[in-house]
């Protein structure tokens, strides 16, 4: 199981997340900032969680590169 959490509203735009991780991150057309696809929203913490590791790789590189680090990933 992956946990994938996105704090959207910290979110500056600046679009590593979908350049390493396309298939789980999308940038808004409407405000400029990340969309974490098929999350759910609680409290302004978007978490998508799936039973999908290959996703795993691709959503911790976006982590890394998040110069807001507003995403966290891991395996549960």
């Amino acid at each position: 199981m992956v946990v994938v959490t996105l704090q959207r509203n910290k979110c500056i735009g600046c679009n590593y997340c979908v350049e390493l991780a396309p298939g789980q991150f999308q940038m808004s057309k409407k405000d400029g900032k990340s969309v974490l696809l098929h999350s759910n929203e609680k409290k302004g913490f978007y978490t998508l969680k799936t039973p999908d590791d290959s996703i795993y790789d691709s959503c911790k590189e976006a982590q890394k590169a998040c110069p807001v680090n507003i995403i966290t990933t891991k395996q549960v």
